[in-house]
């Protein structure tokens, strides 16, 4: 004897070795003996042989209507043998019985199981209701198979144009389109961003890290919305006496701070009046008015090689940026410097100054250098606009450098500036006609410029904080121990750049905590409340929003500067190039802000100079593979921040030249080879600010 029996959701037919009334023991075609309770047994049969039956009953069920058996079955509860015998006009054989038993749960649509062997015809609407979403699958399973092969074909579905964004940085895997995408880099062995690009989804490598950036932050776009605020009149502000020049890079538009040397009377105690004057932009963009919300949406402005996002719209930059020519409203702070250029006073105001220059470096740094200043003099320096007055801000600057006993950036380190030619074409291997030529120019940390801007803008930025801290008005402090910068509301040490309290108030074009300073500092200089305690919600958000949004604008600003790079060296057809050994398989290029992984460089000591062969560059994946041809014979230079340990070690030269804004640094380039070597070596936030500056 042998039976049909249900088991794990399966049918199986077997032959009987033991009848045990509530269990069988029997054995499968298969030679295997399993034990069967009886409950489950469904049919018992002589002929055929068990492992005939499955096989019969599955080509017979095939030719069955299971539409016309909904059709023809009774609405109420049925047994399989009750349908086949109906339907076969008389008692069912065991393979008509099986079959229909087959038919019947292969069809779950039409049938819906009630027990063992048992069924009921679905109603008509539920029945109806799952055709329909039958067909919808079917239909969308014929959709994602065109649209796949429409990619695999190397074009680009009519569906996604609308969708590119999501499909590249955060997939959907419930839309037809993601499972279409997925199906094709299956088939093609392709990332997402490379089958796409094959499709021509995006114009150059550039656009697709850029847009990765603009999606996550910037949903809506760059755009700023229209907004109808007025900017106040302040030529209520008096006058200063003072004319003001500033110090940037060409291509500077948000310039925030300026300086004036002033004479003091003999009467006064001789020497100098020094005036900081920063953008006061906190006057017309208020915590409650629309420009405000915008600055604290977009924190900072965003700065990567050939582009950036300001915080501010155009027009409100134009209005208060230190433009030559123009009389600006700024907040000043006065140093009364003696003449052995001690220090003797201080005093801060708001108030209107004129600006009669706007100086750039690649003018002064020629005839303003370390080699021009060698003598200790002014016998080296040519005839220039404002020469007294840099040579006398340059010597209080080193006085106000040995007060703090901290260097203000490391001479050893090299800056880059990338500049980014948008009209000529550029390399950019597998994109036709790509905008974007790659010029580096290098110069070294530390310069005499550097280092007398960097010292006025830590003396406006301590000056400042301590201010506030003294009048018990809440501020935003940076603050630095063990290596470790944070964000605080508490005036406490900057040990990196050795002041007893540092509030960043020099940036309030382009930092939003800036501005939040230059709020608090207003309402102090009024004698009005300030806008925040240091207990208010809003500013303890702004301070947290500050710091997320601010590290991820600063990891943009990193991956960018890789980027270019690689770009760099696609674009110089580079096959061997020269690195200096940071530490075990790490190595720096020379010549170039970049710093890379090289698993076949051979145990070799910090600043060994190996050669390299460039073997594979992909602009899509930001991604470098070199391998280690010979050691040169000579040492190279690895500067203090550059040895690979990640934060600690980095943010001693490029925290401290990031915190006192040098100007004469590009904002994307500060502490590039510093941040590029915390990325590789597994620390995000070795930088403490490195858009600190344009």
């Amino acid at each position: 004897m042998n039976v049909l029996f249900e088991e794990d959701g399966a049918f199986k037919a077997g032959t009987i070795l033991a009848d045990n009334n509530t269990s069988l023991q029997i054995e499968l075609p298969t030679g295997k003996r399993s034990k069967v309770k009886s409950a489950n047994v469904l049919l018992r049969f002589d002929a055929p042989s068990a492992s005939e039956l499955l096989q019969r009953a599955e080509r017979s069920a095939e030719d069955i209507d299971v539409a016309f058996l909904w059709e023809v079955c009774a609405d109420g509860e049925f047994s399989f043998e009750e349908l086949a015998a109906e339907y076969q006009g008389g008692k069912p054989t065991p393979v008509d019985a099986a079959s229909v038993l087959l038919g019947l749960h292969a069809a779950p649509i039409y049938f819906h199981r009630k027990g063992k062997g048992r069924y009921r015809k679905a109603p008509p609407e539920i029945l109806q209701a799952a055709l329909a979403g039958q067909e919808k699958k079917r239909l969308q399973a014929e959709q994602v198979e065109r649209m796949a092969a429409e990619l695999g074909a190397g074009k680009l579905p009519a569906e996604f144009p609308p969708l590119l964004n999501q499909l590249l940085y955060k997939p959907d895997r419930n839309r037809l389109e993601t499972k279409a995408l997925e199906t094709a880099c299956a088939e093609r062995h392709l990332s997402a961003a490379k089958l796409l690009s094959s499709c021509g989804a995006f114009a150059s490598s550039h656009d697709f890290h850029l847009g990765r950036f603009l999606f996550e932050y910037f949903p809506k776009g760059t755009d700023f919305p229209l907004s109808e605020e007025s900017l106040p009149d302040f030529s209520s502000l008096p006058l200063a006496a003072a004319e003001a020049f500033s110090i940037d890079d060409a291509q500077t538009t948000e310039i925030d701070d300026a300086l004036s040397v002033t004479p003091r009377s003999l009467s006064e105690g001789g020497g100098w009046r020094v005036g900081i004057h920063i953008a006061a932009p906190g006057l017309g963009v208020t915590p409650d008015n629309a420009l405000g919300a915008v600055a604290r949406q977009r924190l900072s402005t965003v700065y990567m090689p050939g582009h950036k996002i300001t915080m501010l719209p155009d027009a409100v930059v134009d209005t208060y940026t230190l433009a030559a020519g123009k009389v600006c409203p700024a907040l000043s702070l006065y140093l009364d410097v003696a003449p052995d250029l001690r220090v003797v006073g201080q005093e801060s105001k708001l108030e209107r100054i004129l600006i009669a220059a706007n100086l750039r470096h690649h003018d002064i740094e020629p005839v303003f250098n370390d080699e021009t200043l060698a003598g200790g003099d002014k016998s080296g320096l040519t005839d220039f606009p404002y020469r007294d007055e840099l040579y006398l801000l340059w010597q209080l600057a080193t006085v106000l450098e040995a007060g703090r006993g901290k260097p203000s950036a490391n001479r050893q380190q090299k800056d880059y500036n990338f500049r980014i030619d948008w009209e000529r074409e550029g390399v950019d291997p597998g994109f036709a006609n790509t905008k974007g030529w790659i010029s580096l120019d290098e110069r070294s940390r530390g310069s005499p410029l550097d280092m007398l801007v960097a010292e006025m803008m830590i003396a406006a930025n301590a000056g400042w904080g301590a201010a506030l801290r003294d009048a018990g008005i809440a501020a935003l402090y940076r603050a630095q121990s063990a290596g470790k910068v944070r964000m605080t509301t508490v005036a406490a040490p900057h040990d990196g750049l050795g002041v007893d309290c540092y509030a960043w108030s020099s940036s309030p074009l382009r930092r939003y905590v800036d501005l939040i300073n230059q709020w608090q500092l207003i309402a102090w200089l009024r004698n009005e409340p300030p806008p925040y305690t240091a207990k208010s919600p809003e500013f303890l958000a702004a301070l947290r929003d500050f710091e997320l949004t601010y590290a991820a604008y600063a990891e943009l600003q990193r991956g960018m500067e890789r980027y270019w790079c690689l770009r760099w060296l696609a674009q110089a057809d580079l096959k061997v190039a020269t690195a200096t050994v940071l530490r075990e398989h790490l190595v720096r290029l020379e010549t170039l802000p970049l710093v890379l992984r090289t698993p076949s460089l051979p145990a070799l000591d910090r600043g060994a100079r190996v050669e390299l062969e460039i073997t594979r560059i992909d602009l899509l994946d930001a991604d470098i593979n070199a391998q280690y041809r010979t050691t040169l014979a000579e040492h190279g230079e690895v500067a203090e921040d550059e040895d690979g340990e990640g934060e600690d070690a980095a943010l001693v030269g490029a925290e401290a030249v990031s915190e006192i804004e040098s100007p004469t640094t590009a904002p994307e380039l500060v502490g590039a080879q510093a941040g590029e070597l915390a990325a590789n070596a597994g620390s995000a936030s070795a930088l403490g600010d490195p858009t600190g500056t344009e």
